[in-house]
């Protein structure tokens, strides 16, 4: 299939105007991108036409009816051999006009210039590379876990991930009396600062109970008044009638409550 090449402005023909400014026209008017075929809406008869030429740019020569091939008259336009002047910068341009294409375009059809996947988790590191806190019972448990599912270990040898297991477990089993030593040398300064803390608590209250106490108390143990009649205690207050006062009037008010209750249900089964 022969190659398509744009055509060439052979003439140095002009209409005679002044050069057409790119940023006095409106920036959907024309397109300069530099890698399609540059094209122009004609200022004259506002149709599309091609800008022709490398270093003279000129509106390709064409006519104002497009119903030339029906038999109408061929007129020029006045716009044929209209000299362009790229006065703009053509990047902002572009990229103006690319951020105004994607508005206009529908939110269904938007895509990402750059596609982002997410990344896939990193395998798990080995049993014998997790770096935890290291005590006797989680070197055990580590080494009867890798043996039960290692089908070399089993056989009496050790693999590479068993041998560091094995030899965690050797060194965790030497190093436990001094780390109970430990334990138990921390254990004893807790007990002693907790001692140290209830001395203080009771000697403040010693000092508490010598300033404010003895007949201070004693006053106040003397001044105790005896509780009024029918009171159960003094936070309680009086003790409160549980019966009605007019047993007749709360018995007929009952009844009546009864009455207009049953009188209502009627009403709602029937509707």
């Amino acid at each position: 299939m022969p190659r398509i090449r744009p055509g060439r402005n052979r003439s140095k023909n002009t209409n005679r105007r002044a050069p057409l400014l790119l940023s006095s026209m409106a920036p959907e008017d024309f397109n300069v991108r530099p890698d399609e075929v540059k094209s122009i809406a004609c200022p004259d008869c506002r149709t599309w036409r091609r800008i022709m030429g490398d270093k003279v740019l000129k509106i390709r020569e064409h006519c104002i009816s497009d119903k030339v091939a029906e038999g109408e008259k061929h007129t020029a336009c006045p716009g044929s051999d209209q000299v362009v002047e790229v006065d703009i910068d053509v990047r902002r341009w572009q990229a103006r006009q690319n951020w105004l294409l994607r508005d206009a375009m529908p939110q269904d059809n938007r895509r990402a210039a750059q596609q982002f996947y997410k990344p896939l988790p990193a395998p798990a590191a080995p049993v014998s590379r997790i770096t935890a806190e290291v005590t006797l019972e989680t070197t055990r448990q580590s080494y009867l876990a890798h043996r039960k599912g290692c089908t070399r270990c089993v056989s009496g040898q050790h693999c590479t991930d068993g041998d560091v297991l094995a030899r965690r477990y050797v060194l965790a089993l030497q190093e436990e009396p001094a780390r109970r030593e430990a334990r138990e040398q921390l254990e004893r300064q807790e007990r002693r600062a907790a001692r140290k803390q209830a001395e203080q608590w009771s000697a403040v209250r010693k000092e508490q109970w010598a300033k404010r106490g003895g007949e201070v108390v004693e006053k106040a143990n003397n001044r105790c008044s005896e509780r009024t009649s029918g009171s159960l205690s003094e936070f309680r207050g009086p003790r409160l009638p549980l019966a009605p006062q007019d047993v007749k009037a709360h018995e007929q008010r009952q009844a009546e409550l009864g009455k207009q209750y049953a009188q209502k249900t009627l009403a709602t089964s029937a509707a």
